[in-house]
């Protein structure tokens, strides 16, 4: 059996996107007109250095996955037995299953980008290496109750979400032994409680759509089951304040008999997490269906995979060989003070190519950085 999968925020990326835009002239304008500047320049160039914000960061990867998915479909790829999405993948995943149409999918997540960019006072941070029920035991144990875990990514990786001071406090418990507390760069606490006005103004603005029930089942992240013919409302509102429950949705899957995972988009993060969830679950070399239809678009994503982890390592090892710890350097998105970076450079979730900076409760991506 086969599932499709979308990935969401956090796989966005400048040049996402590349020919698919002159390959769906049409559907290029048409987001066009429905966000009133050019999805092109944004993904290919990001001339305003927006596409890392939330409200530009949401239509992006929705429009590059759509145009990945019709592309797939056009070189003859096969329907799956399932559809997910990572968050806001999931809205790919109910276009692709004939919820809505891609106009009406871009206008629902052009509103959830500009009501979440809204949220503020809360941030979010991945902890590495610990399991979901020791992190949630930890903050419990420490008093921490405004602090909630948010993606329950893999067994041993999860994002937590909630209060800025208490993310700042649980820092020391994080970095202990193997753990590794990675804090995020994003304007809310996402996928938690502190989102429920974000919430309940996204469900003002669905009502007045009509959204059909999906052709082909749907993994929900708000249960990890499949959408019921009541629900398609309830599981995409409820997501914005809910957590994403992607490790029991892909196991969900393994368990009903998928053995191929199909990540269409730009990056391969999600693919990156199921082989973990696979490896975690013993069943990496469960082997796979017999004569497995693969597309162009399929061998190129695999390849482009390989080649942006090689990037982001290559990148690492080239800057930590010109640049000690405590090297001054400045940021070429945003107008930051001088920044001095507090550990190397590491490469994040297998694709990303990052550094820690002194005073910034995040990381930085090496692509925004030049010498000071």
């Amino acid at each position: 059996m086969k599932a499709i999968v979308f990935p969401g925020q956090g796989s966005q990326v400048k040049g996402m996107g590349e020919t698919l835009f002159d390959e769906y002239p049409d559907l290029t304008k048409i987001a066009d007109d429905i966000l009133g500047y050019s999805i092109k320049a944004l993904c290919l160039q990001d001339p305003n250095k927006e596409l890392n914000k939330t409200q530009f960061t949401q239509v992006a990867i929705y429009v590059v996955n759509a145009l990945s998915y019709y592309k797939y479909i056009d070189e003859g790829g096969e329907q799956p037995d399932f559809f997910a999405g990572h968050s806001l993948g999931e809205f790919n995943a109910l276009l692709a299953a004939g919820s809505f149409s891609f106009e009406t999918g871009l206008r629902l997540v052009k509103k959830r980008g500009e009501l979440m960019s809204q949220a503020a006072g809360g941030g979010m941070a991945a902890i590495l290496n610990i399991e979901k029920e020791k992190i949630e035991q930890m903050l419990s144990d420490n008093k921490l109750d405004k602090i909630e875990v948010a993606n329950h990514n893999t067994l041993t990786q999860s994002v937590i979400s909630g209060d800025t001071k208490q993310l700042a406090q649980a820092q020391t418990l994080f970095e202990t032994g193997n753990a590794m507390y990675v804090p995020l760069n994003t304007s809310g606490a996402f996928h938690s409680r502190f989102m429920v006005d974000a919430q309940q103004a996204f469900t003002n603005y669905v009502a007045d759509f009509q959204l059909s029930v999906p052709k082909i089942p749907i993994i929900a992240n708000v249960s990890a089951r499949q959408y019921q013919q009541d629900n398609v409302v309830t599981n995409i509102t409820t997501q914005i304040s809910s957590a994403v429950k992607w490790f029991d949705s892909v196991k969900y899957m393994i368990d009903q008999g998928v053995t191929d995972f199909i990540e269409l988009g730009h990056n391969p993060v999600l693919t990156n997490i199921i082989g973990k969830i696979k490896r975690e679950l013993g069943v990496e070399n469960k082997p796979a269906p017999a004569k497995p239809h693969v597309t162009p678009l399929q061998n190129v994503a695999i390849e482009k995979r390989a080649d942006v982890a090689k990037a982001a390592r290559d990148k690492v090892a080239q800057w930590n060989n010109s640049h000690a710890v405590g090297a001054v350097v400045k940021s070429t998105l945003a107008s930051y003070d001088e920044l001095t970076t507090r550990t190397p450079a590491v490469v994040l979730f297998g694709h990303r190519a990052v550094v820690y900076m002194q005073g910034y409760n995040g990381y930085f991506s090496l692509d925004e950085l030049m010498a000071s």
